[in-house]
């Protein structure tokens, strides 16, 4: 028997891994929290599959989105990058990541990590929907509108509202899981 996946998944191994382990689940660890919300402002006018598949590369790239290192990073970096075939080669978005891993480290000063920082926009618990159709979640929300803000505010690029959301659908802030997935009720 089939396993019942969200509507948006495809036959793609890479694709299901990600919804499988990854979507949905909360995730804690600042790096994890710094590579997808790298990873989801990349994906700005891209496929989310292209980035999944290109993952590794920014992995490695990016210094296991280790941001104290990201933060650091130099014009000859830049260069370095802008000319990885391995990833999305554009300088705005390259720039972004430098920028965000900044701004990673000055949340990180104020509320002792990036983790507590996100979380306390959902009362530390994931925010539970019960969408029966892929068709009825949102692609942006008021909590994502403010979240958005808030980062925006704190010197974050590529954080709009949008992107906001899909990051916590993510790293797991909300459960859009729809009702009759297998991964909602986990």
């Amino acid at each position: 028997m089939e396993i019942k996946r969200c509507a948006w998944v495809t036959a793609d191994p890479l694709f299901r891994r990600y919804h499988d382990e990854i979507w949905g689940v909360p995730a804690h660890e600042d790096r994890t929290l710094f590579e997808f919300l790298i990873l989801s402002g990349t994906q700005a006018g891209l496929s989310w599959l292209t980035i999944l598949r290109k993952r590794e590369h920014y992995l490695k790239a990016f210094d296991n989105f280790d941001p104290q290192r990201v933060a650091k990073y130099t014009e000859r970096k830049v260069r370095s990058l802008l000319s990885n075939p391995g990833i999305v080669r554009n300088e705005l978005k390259v720039r972004s990541a430098i920028r965000n891993a900044r701004a990673v480290l000055d949340v990180q000063e104020e509320f002792g990590s990036f983790d507590r920082y996100l979380w306390q926009f959902v009362d530390a618990k994931p925010v539970v929907n019960r969408w029966a159709k892929q068709q009825q979640v949102p692609a942006r929300t008021a909590l994502s509108d403010v979240l958005s803000k808030d980062l925006k505010d704190r010197g974050f690029t590529f954080v709009g509202s949008t992107i906001c959301y899909a990051f916590m659908q993510t790293i797991g802030m909300v459960n859009d899981h729809t009702r009759d997935c297998y991964r909602h009720h986990e």
